[in-house]
């Protein structure tokens, strides 16, 4: 991403809460007055993986992946410090205070509120949500924050090559202590269909666009025609899967506050463990706040796929991703304007 280039956050980015909320109202009611709409979705199976949603995810993960670049990743050595702090804090850390905070919660402080299956299934969904990084809307946060986008493109970069290492034995490792059992094959074939194959296409896709176009083309009239693509997926995904989930809510409305708990703790929480890692080691603040944000918000798309792809689009784990997508926006702009109030902080 050049300098040229200003993501701004968009009216719809803006209000990203807002129409998750009304696509799960829609989705509900669609569930529950035109049931033969979910039923017939629900035979649109391969594999089962509903071809619907993989569709829109796709749509959703693929403007995103063009983004990156690759080539960014040979400055690795440049200031590496901040790297540091971006794969430590994701990596070692965010996922495993991700599993402690929401077993601790839904297993003890909501243990009355939460009967122990759908405990299980919300855990599963806040392991997800954990083990994938932001690789996004990081780029938006770090513009709020005036970030250094060339640094970014590096953490984006080098977060997605770990991803396609890394996602497959965490994910199955926590489940694992969660007492979720997921097949090997299932989770790679997961990672195939909603990272790989994303990316490679978006890579071709701008190693070709460049080569032709050259790259004030590709970023500031090609791209943009992508701006909507992955809001508008993402929100006729989640009214696809709330059409299914319209039970589950009904029966358990408290629930999605609950469910919202810990995520906004281990939003918070790994902000701060990355922000004042970067302060403790004397980095800018433009390096310090893209390396907070990064950690803090989720790949949430990538979860919300992969749920899919693991429990079904009925599933209550599936339920459990899109209450990070519900919670994530309004957090991240509080952490934004901490984060600009704190400037002072950091050295020049």
């Amino acid at each position: 991403m050049s300098e040229k280039q200003k993501p701004q956050i968009s009216f719809f980015e803006k209000y990203l809460t807002v129409w998750v909320a009304l696509c799960m109202v829609a989705g509900i009611l669609i569930g529950k007055y035109l049931p033969a709409i979910p039923e017939f979705l629900g035979k649109l199976e391969y594999a089962n993986v509903s071809i619907p949603v993989a569709v829109l995810i796709w749509l959703m993960i693929y403007p995103m992946m063009m983004k990156v670049d690759f080539k960014s990743v040979k400055n690795v050595g440049k200031n590496p410090k901040g790297l540091y702090i971006t794969w430590i804090t994701n990596w070692l850390i965010k996922p495993f205070t991700m599993f402690g905070i929401a077993w601790l919660f839904f297993y003890v402080v909501f243990k009355n509120l939460i009967p122990p299956d759908l405990a299980k299934d919300y855990l599963a969904g806040a392991v997800l949500l954990g083990a994938a990084p932001c690789t996004a809307m990081v780029f938006v946060w770090s513009h709020l924050t005036r970030g250094n986008p060339a640094y970014t493109v590096v953490q984006v970069a080098t977060n997605d090559l770990i991803i396609l290492i890394a996602f497959v034995p965490i994910v199955k490792f926590l489940l694992g202590v969660g007492d979720v059992f997921v097949p090997w094959d299932t989770l790679f074939l997961s990672v195939v269909l909603f990272v790989v194959v994303p990316l490679t296409a978006g890579a071709l896709t701008r190693g070709h666009m460049l080569k032709t176009k050259g790259i004030d083309y590709f970023e500031n009239t090609f791209l943009p025609k992508f701006h909507h693509t992955t809001i508008i997926g993402l929100l006729l995904t989640l009214v696809i899967i709330f059409s299914f989930q319209g039970k589950i809510i009904l029966e358990n409305p408290l629930h999605i506050g609950l469910i919202a708990v810990p995520l906004v703790i281990q939003t918070v929480l790994i902000f701060f463990i990355a922000y004042l890692a970067a302060k403790i080691l004397k980095l800018p603040h433009n390096v310090a706040a893209p390396a907070g944000m990064i950690g803090a918000s989720n790949f949430f798309e990538l979860a919300v796929a992969v749920a899919i792809a693991l429990f079904g689009t009925t599933s209550p784990v599936a339920l459990a991703t899109i209450v990070g997508v519900l919670v994530e926006v309004p957090v991240m702009l509080m952490l934004v304007a901490f984060a600009n109030r704190t400037t002072n902080w950091f050295r020049e």
